[in-house]
Parts: structure tokens; C-alpha cells; sequence
């Protein structure tokens, strides 16, 4: 990895307790849809290895900086992230990871998140808009309440851009949200998955989310017949 300086540009909340961070695009960084950088925070009053956190890249590689999104917890490291102001600096290390879409147009893609899950995947929907890719994309969105719905607007808006993209948002927890919600609400479970394979045979499947969501839809793709061969994930612990 190649550690970066960069700083604040600006603060944006997407979603109810998830704020998006927007900052300067170091010259020369490059990296793929799907990849992350661990963020470095200057910040004396926290230990050394606390300053360091890892957040999927929300921006894709066009755009002209850096977005990356997270839950806001009460832990030292969020804290010292919420306080940051426009113009602080920070450094960004990376990029890293391997959870890129794959080459082969040919095969569609199942895009599958769970709450704060949805960042890698906005990047890969944001270029692959912007390329006019040939990928057929699907995006299985799961929350609890649409007011937990990071860029579920945007995402509404990207369905309208690109006509290869299809948007299947479930809320399954509405009996909690003060929003009204005409979509789906049921868990992503095996007849779920099957009626995604029915749609899409041959697809590949990219799971992204909290341990247990992670968990429960592996099961449910295992379930429902999936090649483990055609599955990749990635646990975001800690959100």
C-alpha cells in the first residue's frame, strides 16, 4: 500500500446515522470499484493503532475526489471523525482489496448488501454507468427502514441512467420506521435467491454487509444452489 495526504473537503449526512466523508483526491491515486483505503487520522488524543480504520471507496475512479461512508458509532475513532472540519488533514492508505466486478460482461453480476455494505458497490455502479458498461447488474439492497438507506435516492436515480442496472431495495424492519415503504420487505433467503437465478441464470454473486447478514446469505445462496465458485464476500465488522 501507499499511504496519501489528503484532507476534508466536505461532510454530508446520506442516511439516518451514516455520514459520508468527501475528500481531496491525492495526485497520481488510482484504484478500482470495489477497492478500500484505511483512513489515518491526526488525531493526538487516540492511541496510535486507533487512528486507523479501513472504509470501502464510495466515489468511483472519474470523480475528482474521494467519498467514503460509514455508520456513526460511539467509539473513539468516530468521534474523532465526526469532529474533523473542512480543510483538516488526513491520510489515506491504498488502495487495497480484491472485491472488483468481474471481466466477463457475459455473466451478469448479483450485487447483494446489507446495510453500510452498499459502499463498495456504489462506486462499481457509479462507473459502470459512467463506461456505459455491458454488465448486467442486479442490486439486492437490504435494510432495516428506508431511513437507514444510504443513497437509496441515487441508487433510484441510477436505474433511470442505465438501463443494464435493476434496483431491488427490502426494507424488513417497518414496523420501526416513520416512512412509508411500497417495496419489498422480506428477508433474502432461498426462494429470494431463487427467484434472482430464475431472472439471471449464471450469475455471479457479491455479498457485502454485517457478519450475520453475510452469514445468512451465504447459507440462503448454498441453499438455493449456488456454486461457491461464483460467490464473493466481505464482512464489514464493527459497523
Amino acid at each position: 500500500m501507499s499511504a496519501h495526504r489528503s484532507a476534508l473537503l466536505r461532510k454530508e449526512t446520506v442516511a439516518e446515522g451514516t455520514l459520508a466523508l468527501h475528500l481531496r483526491k491525492p495526485v497520481g491515486f488510482a484504484f478500482k470499484p470495489g477497492q478500500a483505503i484505511d483512513l489515518v487520522l491526526g488525531a493526538p488524543e487516540l492511541a496510535e493503532a486507533s487512528r486507523r480504520h479501513a472504509f470501502s471507496i464510495v466515489s468511483a475512479p472519474h470523480e475528482s475526489h474521494v467519498t467514503i461512508a460509514t455508520r456513526m458509532r460511539d467509539s473513539a475513532f468516530k468521534r474523532a471523525l465526526a469532529a474533523l472540519a473542512p480543510g483538516d488533514a488526513l491520510d489515506m492508505d491504498g488502495p487495497f482489496g480484491s472485491l472488483t466486478l468481474h471481466n466477463n460482461v457475459a455473466r451478469p453480476a448479483c450485487l447483494i448488501a446489507g446495510g453500510i455494505g452498499i459502499t463498495p458497490f456504489m462506486s462499481m455502479l457509479r462507473h459502470a454507468t459512467a463506461e456505459k458498461s455491458a454488465h448486467r447488474l442486479l442490486l439486492i439492497y437490504s435494510n432495516r427502514r428506508p431511513e437507514d438507506a444510504a443513497f437509496l435516492a441515487e441508487l433510484e436515480d441510477l436505474t433511470r441512467r442505465n438501463d443494464r442496472f435493476r434496483l431491488v431495495a427490502t426494507m424488513t424492519g417497518m414496523d420501526t420506521s416513520k416512512q412509508p415503504w411500497s417495496g419489498e420487505t422480506r428477508r433474502i433467503d432461498a426462494p429470494f435467491i431463487a427467484g434472482v437465478l430464475a431472472e439471471m441464470p449464471e450469475s455471479i454473486f457479491y455479498v457485502v454487509g454485517p457478519p450475520a447478514m453475510v452469514a445468512s446469505v451465504l447459507s440462503a445462496l448454498e441453499a438455493a444452489g449456488v456454486d461457491g465458485d461464483y460467490v464473493r464476500s466481505e464482512e464489514f465488522p464493527g459497523y
